[in-house]
């Protein structure tokens, strides 16, 4: 039991981490340079990641791996930077919590994939929980910054659902490291004839660059694999949950955003239901299942 909450911690890394990369984007970086910090985000992680693992692609995945980068790291940060800029932390950390109710849509006619009732038990309290959240905070949205919260749920939900059918024994950290690149590189390229050249910012911002690339991306993606090889896959995706945590207690701290009471139950509502997921059981088997589950904990759903 002490090893499973251990990897729970070391699962958690991840999705603390994406949390955080809404603060810090809408606090530390411009807000007129979208394609320049997804760039700046992707292809160093990439990088990092690929050198760590050693492998080329190979066969299919000289195409497999570009379109896969495109939607689950591409357009999903350009939008997620998008939308970073213009709504509150909790706001739009909360939106692209609802990932695991998207790729659920889409896996039961892609994938056949029907959802277990323990999955839905805990999706239906985690959504409870970010409602909470996203409905009773205060403050203007943004309807261009929600929007772009949407598209890059679905985006990334759609690259998740591909990246389980076209799994093979190639390792996770192989397979995310060519995404990244290739996502990376493709925006360096638009990046540059759309926005021009890279934005100046202070040691400040180059230290939120370098921090959102190699934790909130490079390091985080490590932690979330850990998770899904020796973790249930309804827990990992559970413990997703504690991104719009993560956004609305930054939002909070960091940005002087108001949370109001039904927030704080909202947020009790997503940690009780980790807690309670997590508990070892007996019939329950570690690593990713067939079940929707698994597409779920795949994506980056969140930044």
């Amino acid at each position: 039991m002490e090893d499973k909450w251990r990897l729970v911690a070391v699962t958690a890394v991840a999705p603390v981490a994406w949390g955080a990369t809404y603060v810090v984007t809408r606090h530390l970086l411009p807000a007129d340079t979208p394609l320049w910090g997804a760039a700046l985000r992707a292809l160093p992680a990439g990088l990092l990641l690929w050198a760590l693992a050693r492998r080329r692609p190979r066969g299919e995945w000289w195409w497999k791996a570009p379109l896969l980068g495109m939607l689950n790291f591409g357009a999903f940060f350009v939008l997620v930077y998008v939308a970073a800029q213009l709504l509150p932390s909790s706001i739009a950390s909360s939106i692209m919590a609802l990932a695991p109710l998207a790729l659920a849509g889409l896996a039961w006619p892609l994938l056949a994939q029907r959802p277990t009732v323990r999955w839905a038990l805990g999706a239906i309290a985690g959504l409870v929980g970010v409602l909470l959240v996203i409905g009773l905070g205060s403050g203007s949205v943004s309807a261009v910054g929600v929007a772009a919260s949407v598209v890059a749920l679905f985006a990334s939900s759609l690259g998740a659902i591909l990246t389980t059918r076209w799994r093979d024994e190639t390792p996770l950290l192989a397979t995310t490291s060519w995404q990244l690149t290739a996502g990376g590189a493709v925006l360096v390229v638009v990046a540059g004839v759309s926005e021009g050249p890279p934005p100046r910012v202070d040691a400040a911002g180059l230290t939120a660059y370098a921090g959102i690339a190699v934790i909130a991306t490079a390091l985080a993606f490590v932690c979330w694999f850990t998770g899904l090889r020796h973790l249930p896959a309804g827990t990992v995706g559970l413990i997703g949950l504690l991104n719009p945590v993560t956004g609305v207690l930054l939002g909070v701290v960091v940005g002087g955003e108001s949370l109001v009471l039904p927030q704080v139950l909202g947020i009790l509502l997503v940690l009780g239901a980790i807690a309670v997921t997590s508990r070892s059981r007996g019939r329950e088997r570690p690593g990713p299942s067939r079940e929707v589950t698994t597409a779920a904990s795949h994506g980056p759903s969140s930044p």
